[in-house]
């Protein structure tokens, strides 16, 4: 089959978006066409950068017209290669990123309307300066965007007391595939008039819609913060510590983050200023989250802390544990939980799986996943850390010492990922806890997902986007 002359498209395009909003240079483009972790990189007709909704809307009427399929990007910095173009070549790389502007910032009612192009770290600035925070956080928040972070449906470090995006999204714009704008973005309490649409966009990688903006909840600023490192001897130990915690700080506890020993000293190897909290070098490390929400519980939160692993040492949970004594040493203890995967991606090449199994079985998920992988694949080290809150296992095995990177990913390391993915479905387990799917997991979905809601996805995506045009090759 010849190529399709996309002549007449560039044309209107160009003429739509003007010489800051649209460019086909292959140059200019080129940062844009390769995801973060670097497994994909793709091709694009041309990369279209629109300043507002209308933009968006009257782009995707020319695309629906001329049959051009588009991928939506914010950031880039998902892990699933899920705003990465195909290798075709065919498509249209949309970019969210000029679209940045806070539209509100409603302080009396705790909310903000957001384009979909701001910056996770932008809107926490924000939210700060009006007395307030926006609660969700994550390593890449200075370059993850709010249309990225709604359509992956990111969780973070703080899902335990707060949930996931979907969670935070009170109203939604986007703009549908025949370029139609779906506005929902006044917040209702109580709105039963059918489907909540927003929900359906939410966590679909841009397969039905392009999310422009949102309104968001914000939460009241903290007024203090404990945070304590916590080492403990087995993860048992450290389930067993986030349900005393539970038990003793209730709704003051914001997180529950836990590493092995070797993620830890990945992290003091690679960042120079790292040191460990603790002495002694212990299995496993608890990074554990107190906030209080106003000056009164503010004033007794240290007390607070010191009693919880008072009584845990009691307990006999842990067997050593420090409180960060200022703020700068809380965000070092942070930054060490922050590096794990930059840290690790330094040592070689791995296979990464962000998986999620109920949160009681994630102790014996890891302890018998961690040597049934190693046993079977020699050489390699599988590394379990995360959010024990919430289940959710970012589960690294690394390659053995002196693999080219390439082929073992495509052999081995495929092989390793379908094992992984097969055991956290007999574990009643997911295989993308907050990453998404994108092009990186499309096709273990379909080998893994239920039937059922495998085609009620399908017929979905057929309803709301007939001819393929929204991110095609991912997720379904």
């Amino acid at each position: 089959m010849s190529n399709p002359d996309h002549t007449p498209f560039l044309e209107a395009a160009a003429a739509l978006l003007g010489p800051r909003g649209f460019t086909a240079d292959a140059d200019l483009m080129a940062p844009w066409l390769t995801d973060w972790r670097g497994r994909f990189t793709g091709r694009a007709i041309a990369m279209a950068s629109p300043a507002s909704t209308a933009d968006v809307s009257a782009l995707m009427r020319l695309c629906a017209e001329h049959r051009v399929a588009v991928v939506p990007q914010g950031g880039n910095s998902g892990m699933s290669g899920g705003a990465t173009p195909d290798t075709g070549g065919h498509g249209l790389l949309l970019s969210l990123r000029r679209m940045n502007q806070i539209r509100v910032l409603d302080a009396e009612n705790r909310m903000v309307t957001a384009e979909a192009g701001v910056v996770l770290q932008t809107l926490h600035e924000a939210a700060d300066a009006a007395g307030l925070r926006f609660a969700l956080t994550l390593g890449g928040k200075g370059s993850a965007t709010i249309g990225g972070l709604i359509s992956t449906n990111a969780g973070g470090t703080q899902v335990l007391r707060h949930g996931t995006m979907r969670a935070m999204v009170l109203g939604l714009e986007a703009v549908m595939a025949d370029g139609s704008v779906l506005d929902t973005l006044t917040p209702l309490k109580k709105d039963n008039r059918g489907f909540d649409l927003k929900q359906v966009l939410i966590g679909s990688e841009g397969t039905l819609g392009i999310v422009t903006a949102a309104t968001l909840r914000l939460e009241p600023r903290i007024a203090g913060r404990a945070v304590l490192w916590a080492g403990l001897a087995s993860l048992h130990d450290a389930r067993a510590l986030l349900l005393h915690a539970e038990a003793h700080a209730g709704a003051a506890l914001e997180g529950f983050e836990v590493m092995p020993r070797h993620s830890l000293d990945a992290v003091c190897a690679y960042l120079p200023s790292a040191r460990a909290p603790l002495a002694e070098p212990h299995a496993w490390h608890a990074l554990i989250e107190l906030v209080a929400d106003n000056d009164a519980d503010a004033a007794t939160l240290q007390s607070r802390a010191e009693a919880l692993l008072a009584s845990a040492f009691e307990a006999g949970l842990i067997a050593d544990a420090t409180i960060a004594a200022s703020e700068a040493q809380a965000e070092a203890f942070w930054s060490l939980r922050d590096s794990i995967a930059p840290a690790e991606r330094a040592l070689g090449p791995a296979v990464q799986h962000d998986i999620s199994v109920p949160t009681h079985k994630m102790p014996d998920f890891v302890e018998q996943a961690v040597p049934l992988l190693e046993a079977a694949w020699p050489g390699t080290r599988a590394v379990g850390f995360g959010h024990l809150g919430d289940g959710n296992i970012h589960f690294h095995v690394l390659a053995p010492a002196g693999v080219d990177p390439a082929t073992w990913q495509a052999t081995d390391g495929k092989a390793i990922s379908a094992q992984v993915h097969d055991l956290v479905t007999q574990w009643g387990g997911s295989i993308s806890a907050e990453h998404g799917i994108g092009q990186l997991k499309r096709d273990e979905l379909a080998r893994l997902g239920d039937p059922v809601a495998l085609a009620m996805l399908r017929q979905i995506k057929a309803a709301l986007d007939p001819h393929g045009l929204l991110n095609p090759g991912k997720l379904i």
